[in-house]
């Protein structure tokens, strides 16, 4: 922690994305630019009053401050004040009134309530406006804001960038918005806005962002918006009457689900046009007209069914023919001839088509529905190992590969029990192939529905998503995860959550912008999520992050691939684990699914990252019982969760199972491991508990770090902090108790 700044000469301080903890500084005397930006600072930001600074540039964006901004100093010469993503509660003050030359004012995902206070709109200095994701009420308070008056100086008004997305703003949209002329992006998303769009935003002619969704607007479109957008989107209203012309590049995404009583000219581009050129058509015609046009459909859909018959007999066919032969099915058309890659595949939805066979190919109502129902015990865990590794380790030749092979015959190398073991139920490795799996997704649907974004750094369309090329990573407890390439290069984890396991989309939408408000070095970040028409249609997006997880460096022995992990780095793995579950603890956020599965270990250093948190907080309680009966299979559950007949993750929880993770790390073996000795057969935890109280702890110790004296103490520590975490509920530390005592150990 930073306690205080008393130089007279330091004019920058830039500390970001460290591990800074503790409050901010209680003194700053002469820095012009402060950057303390993706550390772990907590406490009040009133604390701020202090600063005698002369700051033009602040950002304190994703700590863990709390506080309101009411106290805040005379900043005269601040330009630029961002506390994005911290916990900030109360009134938004004018800022402009202690700081009146700001250009930058972002306090997007935080808790602030109230108004907005009319002064940001008669700045004559402020450029950049973002109070997205809170808790905001009332109209915009453009009305009567001067903006009329003032539009003769020739400086005002500057603002360019205009984000109040995701509040609670009632009342219409005022006509004055029109003569904020400069504006590039206005982002109104997700709010309670009503009434008519007024047509003064043709004014906007530099505009090149408008997401007006998720609202109540109604009436026409205006005619005339800006020639510059690039991203436009007005679904989940109730417009109506017909899309501008210059709009109809844009696809039918950008104007629903909703909107029902907009008319759509033919020939405009459409994520499911050839079932909406249809229903248009009827729609418009007599009914004569309708009767011709079903036979014609009935004919075309008859025709294709006796081709797909023919060509599916004939296949059946040359796949008897060479299964007699012995010719090897490991290559297919194309790939057979040139021995080169499948081309890979794409998020691409083709209204009822059928999946070609020279990929893994399948629908959503396959995928996602009876066959992906329940994989329990072992085998859903040794799809669970690879979730989250590298995609080369998740691959497969390009064979044609039957969907069902992906639910109940997964291809897998048995790992080698752990040493004393004989009954072995520890995870299996999937094994590594020289080519890469491709697939194609089939819905009837399309990408039809609503893609959010939780970070405004990342921007891409449903059109790019759809497009991207994306290889299958594994199967988990939520869904199927997909690695996806978008165009620009970014990669992103796709997870294709399960059928039935969601909240509905209020609820669920509130929760997962919780989720997604956690960043730190420390977490694969949720960048956004998709909510499609169809209830399998609800992805989640993160950040695709090129590792392996901590049960691929513990369990993988077939070959074994990395070297052992030494006393000192599993015992830093335990240290970042358990400030993970801090951070989150302190939010309030139990994560609810640890275990060695979501634990990446990144970089040379194995710098350990969270991943597959608080997802239980988007689920149904039978998602949520269906995640904790997986981790009870799998040896992470907590005892009291057995005994309730609707269990709940909670921070207790979470604490048993990192003392079951302390205790594979320290033994090498996994919680699923049967370990037969003196007193039987036992489970992992019986067997630490059993061999500490005999007085052989160390017994339990991995050979290849308890070989020599050196850190003998530091073993016997971390084993004792591991069996606290498994004591009985009312006896078990709370996690700031494990992480002290953790940090505690030296070698």
């Amino acid at each position: 922690s930073i306690r205080v700044i008393n130089s007279t000469t330091l004019k920058v301080l830039k500390l970001s994305s460290n591990q800074l903890s503790g409050d901010l500084p209680s003194s700053l005397r002469s820095c012009e630019m402060v950057d303390l930006s993706n550390n772990m600072i907590s406490g009040d930001v009133s604390v701020m009053s202090n600063w005698e600074a002369s700051l033009v540039d602040l950002d304190l964006s994703s700590n863990k401050l709390s506080g309101s901004l009411s106290n805040l100093p005379h900043f005269e010469d601040l330009n630029t004040f961002n506390l994005r993503n911290n916990s900030l509660v109360g009134a938004l003050p004018s800022l402009l009134d202690t700081s009146p030359i700001l250009s930058v004012v972002e306090l997007s995902l935080n808790q602030l309530s109230g108004h907005i206070p009319g002064s940001f709109f008669t700045s004559t200095t402020l450029k950049s406006l973002n109070l997205s994701g809170n808790h905001l009420t009332g109209p915009i308070p453009l009305q009567g804001s001067r903006v009329s008056e003032l539009l003769v100086m020739s400086t005002y008004p500057q603002m360019e960038s205009l984000d109040l997305s995701n509040n609670s703003l009632t009342g219409g949209l005022p006509s004055e918005i029109g003569n904020i002329a400069r504006l590039k992006l206005l982002n109104l998303a997700g709010n309670e806005l009503l009434g008519q769009l007024p047509s003064e935003l043709s004014k906007l002619s530099d505009l090149e962002y408008l997401d007006l969704s998720r609202n109540n607007f109604k009436g026409k479109i205006p005619d005339k918006l800006s020639n510059s957008l690039s991203a436009f989107n007005v679904s989940n209203n109730d417009l109506s009457g017909p899309i501008p012309e210059n709009l109809r590049g844009f696809p039918r995404s950008a104007f629903s689900p909703g909107n029902s009583l907009l008319i759509f000219p033919k020939g405009m581009p459409a994520t499911g046009s050839s079932q909406d050129h249809t229903l248009d058509h009827v729609r418009h015609h007599s009914s004569k007209g309708s009767i011709k046009v079903a036979i014609i459909v009935a004919s075309v859909v008859a025709a294709v069914m006796i081709v797909f018959v023919f060509l599916a007999f004939h296949r059946a066919q040359l796949k008897d023919i060479h299964g007699r032969c012995g010719f090897s099915d490991t290559t297919t058309g194309g790939n057979a001839k040139s021995g080169g890659l499948a081309r890979p595949s794409r998020f691409k939805f083709h209204p009822t088509a059928q999946a070609p066979q020279t990929s893994l190919s399948f629908s959503n109502d396959h995928l996602l529905t009876s066959n992906s129902r329940s994989v329990s015990g072992q085998q859903e865990f040794a799809a669970e190992i690879v979730e989250h590794g590298a995609a080369e380790r998740v691959t497969t030749s390009s064979a044609s590969v039957n969907p069902s092979l992906l639910d109940n015959e997964p291809v897998l190398s048995g790992r080698k029990s752990s040493p004393g073991s004989p009954l072995a139920s520890s995870p299996h490795v999937i094994e590594t192939f020289e080519q890469p799996v491709t697939l194609d997704v089939y819905s009837p649907d399309r990408l039809a529905g609503e893609l959010f974004f939780l970070d405004t750094s990342l921007s891409f369309t449903i059109e790019e998503l759809s497009r991207a090329p994306a290889e299958v990573l594994g199967r988990g407890s939520h869904g199927t995860l997909y690695k996806a390439t978008l165009r620009n290069g970014h990669m992103l984890t796709v997870k294709w959550l399960r059928v039935g396991l969601v909240k509905h989309k209020k609820e669920f939408a509130k929760e997962v912008k919780k989720i997604g408000s956690v960043r730190h070095s420390n977490f694969v970040p949720v960048r956004a999520y998709y909510w499609g028409p169809r209830e399998q249609e609800r992805l989640l997006l993160s950040d695709y992050i090129q590792c392996d997880n901590l049960a691929l460096h513990l369990y993988e022995t077939t070959p074994r691939r990395y070297h052992p992990l030494s006393f000192s780095q599993r015992l830093k793995v335990a240290v970042e684990v358990a400030k993970c579950l801090l951070h989150l603890h302190d939010r309030g956020l139990p994560h609810g699914n640890l275990k060695p599965t979501n634990i990446l270990l990144a970089d040379p250093d194995y710098h350990a990252c969270l991943t597959d948190y608080c997802l239980h907080r988007v689920m149904t309680p039978t998602g949520i019982a269906e995640q904790i009966l997986n981790l009870g299979a799998l040896g992470y559950r907590a005892p009291e969760l057995a005994s309730t007949s609707k269990p709940v993750p909670s921070f207790k929880a979470d604490v048993y199972a990192l003392g079951v993770i302390l205790m594979e790390l320290l033994t090498r073996r996994s919680a699923g491991d049967i370990i037969s000795g003196q007193s039987g057969a036992v489970d992992l935890t019986d067997w630490v508990r059993l061999c500490d109280q005999e007085g052989r702890g160390m017994d339990c110790i991995d050979r290849d770090i308890a070989s020599g004296e050196e850190h003998t103490k530091a073993m016997d520590d971390m084993l004792a902090i591991s069996l606290r975490c498994i004591l009985p509920v009312n006896e078990r530390p709370n996690i700031r108790q494990v992480y002290e005592d953790l940090c505690s150990i030296s070698l």
